[in-house]
């Protein structure tokens, strides 16, 4: 799943490849919120994002990474 973070006071977003379905995606953001905490999130690489609940604009969730051209390692 392709996950784009928008955090707030930030000019870009934070775009991972993760391997969760999305309801457990929305499950995680959910329970960040609820609890105050932080959200934290592992690409496809091993790569760890973690971002204070507080701070979150939008969490965006979509299936596959479509029109993308090149190679991917």
């Amino acid at each position: 799943m392709e996950v784009k973070i928008g955090v707030q006071n930030a000019n870009r977003e934070l775009t991972i490849d993760a391997d969760l379905a999305a309801d457990e995606i929305e499950e995680r953001v959910t329970k960040a919120i609820a609890a105050g905490g932080v959200l934290t999130l592992s690409d496809t690489r091993g790569r760890r994002v973690v971002v204070p609940a507080d701070k979150l604009a939008y969490v965006d969730v979509s299936t596959g990474v479509s029109g993308q051209v090149g190679f991917r390692s």
